[in-house]
Parts: C-alpha cells; structure tokens; sequence
C-alpha cells in the first residue's frame, strides 16, 4: 500500500502537454511520398513524427557504413549495416526501402525481415512487423542461433542479444501493441528460451510479467519472477532488470522512478512500468496520467513511447 499511494502522488504531478516534436498531419508510409516531408511517421493519434538530427560521431560511423556498401552494394552484410546505421540516424523509411530492395536479391534470409520488422514498428506499421518478424521466425527454424552485434556497442562492448531472441523480441512487441496478448506471450517467452543472457532473460521477463498481470493472470507473472535475482550481470537492459526487481518488491518506486526530465528510452520504459502497475491494479485513471506524460515527451522511436502510445489510443478512447 505505501508504494501505491506514492505512485499516485507521483502520477498527480504530471501534466500531459503534446507539444514538443510533433504536430497533427496526416500521410502515408511511403518514403517517396515524403521526399520533401521533415517527418517519418504518424503516431497513433494524428501526429507528425520528426527525427532529430544526428549527432557528428553518428554521422561519421553511418558515412563510414555507406563508404563500405558503395565499394561492394552486393555484400549482405554492408547492406544490412547500412540499414541498420540509415534507421540510427533516424531515416526510418529509408532503412526500410534498403531492406525492401536486399530481400529482392536475398529473399530468405531472416536478418532483413528481422531489421525491416523492427522498423515496421518504429513507424507504427505493426501488422506489416508481424508478418515481417513471423517470416523471420519460419526461416530460423532448425538453424542455430547467432550472436547479433550491437549497430551501438555499450560500454563494456559486448553483444548481449542474438538473432534468434531478437526475432521473437520483436514479434511479442508487435502483437502487444495491438493488443493480441496471447500471442505476445507465447512470442516473449519463445524470446526467453533463446539464451539464458541475463539482458535477455531480464527483458524478455519484464514483458512476459505485464502481458500476464493484463491478462488476470498475476500468478503466471510472478512465477516467471523467480529467474529474477539481485546482483545479476546486466549490461544493456538495466531499466527492465529494474522493473523486475520492482515487480518482486526488492525496490520500492522511489529507489528506480526516473527524476530526470530528460526523455529517453530508459526512463521511458521505467515511467510506461509504473503506468501498467497502476493499471492492472485498478488505478487506471492514474496509470493514463503518466502515459499522457510519456507520449509528450520527445523519444517518440523508443519501445516504452510506442507501447504507451498504444494504450492511450486502444484504452483510454
């Protein structure tokens, strides 16, 4: 009770202006209509979605990337980096136009409908990510799993996720973001059996917990808790080792609640785990109150602001 009524007053705080780098238009999703548009995608709501401009160290790594696909387009490989280095700097459409083009030469091979699916999403295209990342799924079936590098590495510069966890990673996101919640487990958990790393086993759980308390299934959640421990080596997915450990009771609100105002993905995610513990405890009002908080905040291309997005748009009406 001493965390819910804190997590009330949190929610109190918060106002809900949608002002920052968005403004409602309407489009389609084809790069080629929007040559000339300064946006990339149109959120759930109406609203235009803008990138921000590329720092110069990204600039130099993504010239880098074009510099090696230039000198040989046809290598997998370079065309693959350079997608994944044209969405880092926020050309979501373009990425997905270069993915488009590689499956017409490579049409089975998984990593292209892996990335292009991963993109689907940012642009708020989710059924075109299912089949996408379904695709992905069928062609690894019977293959061995592969490390995936990081486009970005962390600090320790070691890889944490793989293909094959990435794939169903994806996947469980998208049916989540339409709310088929039965698949979006099943998908979760599929990510979860890929590799017992502990950014994946810390991140697929974090999903697998909130889609079975929506679910009315609270016993489920917390059973998938026990692979939960203090002192786990997390190197990427600190934001949802945290929220599972919320989620046990090992910290309270005030330990992991962001008090930065500053809009990124971590923070992000850790506002939309308070906003679902509110909901699927009844608090439904106070949940939507932080949601409208996340969606005015700028990192429109993070998971966390997608997925609240979502909400507000299939649950609040």
């Amino acid at each position: 009770m001493k965390r819910l009524i804190a997590l009330i007053f949190i929610t109190s705080l918060f106002g809900c202006n949608n002002s920052n780098t968005k403004n409602t238009d309407t489009g389609t999703t084809s790069k080629s209509e929007f040559i000339n548009q300064a946006y990339e995608a149109i959120s759930l709501s109406g609203d235009t979605l803008r990138s921000k401009a590329p720092s110069e160290e990204l600039i130099k790594r993504f010239t880098a990337k074009k510099e090696a696909f230039e000198l040989e387009s046809n290598n997998i490989e370079n065309i693959i980096w350079l997608g994944r280095f044209t969405a880092y700097m926020g050309n979501y459409l373009e990425a997905i136009e270069i993915y488009s083009e590689a499956l017409k030469k490579y049409p089975n091979d998984a990593r292209l409908y892996r990335h292009r699916g991963h993109r689907y999403i940012t642009i708020r295209a989710f059924d075109k990510a299912i089949l996408d990342l379904t695709r992905a799924a069928d062609l690894i079936k019977g293959k061995e799993n592969q490390i995936e590098e990081d486009g970005m590495p962390n600090a320790q510069n070691i890889p944490v996720s793989t293909l094959h966890g990435n794939i169903y990673y994806h996947l469980g996101l998208a049916y989540y973001l339409i709310d088929e919640k039965e698949a979006s487990v099943q998908a979760f958990k599929r990510c979860l059996e890929t590799s017992n790393n502990p950014d994946n086993v810390v991140s697929a759980t974090h999903w697998i917990y909130m889609v079975f308390n929506k679910l009315g299934r609270k016993t489920a959640g917390e059973n998938y808790l026990r692979n939960i421990k203090p002192g786990m080596h997390v190197i990427e997915n600190t934001a949802y080792y945290r929220a599972c450990l919320f989620y046990k009771g090992e910290l309270e609100q005030n330990d992991i609640y962001p008090t930065s105002t500053n809009a990124n993905s971590s923070n992000t995610a850790l506002k939309y785990t308070f906003a679902n513990w509110l909901y699927y405890n009844g608090y439904k009002e106070n949940a939507s109150e932080i949601l409208k908080e996340i969606v005015a905040g700028e990192d429109w291309n993070s998971f966390g602001f997608i997925a609240a997005e979502s909400d507000l748009a299939r649950f609040y009406k």
